[in-house]
């Protein structure tokens, strides 16, 4: 498996085990929150902390254990799997925007707003690291 393979994976997981925590336990405790907006902040940062942990521990145990791969510059192969899951999730974030952005806030309460935002970052986000996966496993190049 690819170095970049493996730092999609543990992002993904990173992803599913920090803002899982937010989106089905943090959040819902402080009805994500709806009434009092400062209860998001308190309830996302640990999660954001959290991520941030498992990747700064997880990337840095990947990179030991595979020094060379992990010093190597991304080959033209990496970077056309980097620039199309890229591609792909801003497509996706770009509808989101809008969303969010042009038309909920003629709608929707500040607090729905913020957590659809949060939302969508971290699915279009996980969405990319997906898309870099099967560019590993499906081998796309171009």
């Amino acid at each position: 498996m690819a170095f970049r393979e493996k730092i999609a994976w543990l992002t993904l997981a990173g992803f599913a085990l920090a803002y899982g925590y937010y989106f089905f336990i943090a959040g819902p405790a402080v009805g994500f929150g709806e009434g009092r907006l400062a209860a998001i902040p308190s309830a996302f940062a640990p999660a954001a902390v959290a991520h941030a942990i498992v990747m700064a521990v997880g990337a840095g145990a990947l990179a030991l254990a595979a020094r060379r791969d992990a010093n190597t510059k991304p080959d033209e192969r990496d970077r056309a799997i980097d620039r199309r899951a890229t591609s792909i999730a801003y497509g996706l974030m770009m509808v989101g925007v809008i969303i969010v952005g042009v038309v909920a806030p003629f709608s929707e309460p500040a607090f729905k707003i913020i957590n659809a935002s949060l939302a969508l970052i971290v699915v279009c986000e996980a969405i990319r690291q997906v898309m870099i996966i099967v560019g590993y496993r499906r081998g796309f190049s171009g």
